[in-house]
């Protein structure tokens, strides 16, 4: 039952991919919606989920919001490393032509969450039927905008369509993947919420010092901050819906 549902998860990412291919012509619109999802799967989804696994203490703080600026602070520090900047628009493109591989390890980032969203399938089953399907239309819902990211993350900073698809198709097969691995091993709940946390700062990250300031850059319109904002509520829309 677990890998059945999972293909509905499946056929969700691959329709956030496509959604986000179809329109590219659009691009500050579909960055400007991209943001708002990244900072609404950041904040009602991943670190909500990385408290609730990792909550512990650790000098006085969860374990998860440590890793979570381990994640911010990684990424920050791989682009200031190699003296990037993006004051222009021009300069935009060229810094993100340089940083393919920023690229491909945020949206491999993602397929490894839609991988661990497929774990989570599988264990879900694993508790009880209602437990699972419930796990099953969060993960979902989330996907479709899990594949809407991967292919806009992998071709905002340079990446070829080709690859941009290959790494679609990866998100889409991981929570299949997942949800095989879910129903055969366990996966420390600790181990989770770590790594959600550090992934949580990974797009924290993306989505306020690159994602944010290009959508803006050569269309500072209502249109763009309404598609941040609206991209922030159908995540907590998405994520009202799954609880």
């Amino acid at each position: 039952m677990a890998i059945l549902v999972s293909l509905v998860a499946l056929l969700s990412t691959l329709g956030g991919g496509l959604v986000a291919l179809r329109i590219r012509d659009r691009l500050h619109l579909v960055l400007g919606l991209a943001a708002g999802v990244m900072l609404g799967v950041v904040g009602f989804d991943l670190l909500p989920e990385a408290l609730e696994q990792a909550g512990r203490l650790v000098f006085g703080v969860p374990a998860a919001l440590l890793t979570a600026i381990a994640g911010f602070l990684t990424i920050h520090v791989v682009e200031r490393s190699m003296a990037m900047h993006r004051a222009h628009e021009h300069e935009f493109e060229a810094h993100h032509h340089g940083l393919r591989s920023v690229g491909i390890a945020a949206a491999s980032a993602l397929v490894v969450h839609s991988l661990l969203d497929g774990v989570g399938i599988g264990l879900g089953f694993q508790s009880g039927a209602g437990v699972g399907v419930a796990v099953a239309i969060a993960v979902i819902a989330h996907d479709f905008a899990d594949g809407f990211n991967t292919f806009t993350i992998t071709s905002l900073y340079g990446n070829a369509r080709r690859r941009a698809l290959t790494l679609l198709a990866l998100d889409a097969l991981a929570p299949v993947a997942g949800a095989v691995l879910g129903t055969l091993v366990h996966v420390s709940s600790l181990a989770i919420g770590l790594y959600l946390g550090y992934f949580a700062g990974f797009l924290l990250y993306l989505a306020t010092a690159d994602i944010l300031p290009e959508a803006h850059a050569g269309h500072p319109s209502r249109a763009t901050l309404a598609s941040t904002v609206g991209g922030v509520a159908l995540m907590w829309v998405v994520v009202g819906l799954s609880h």
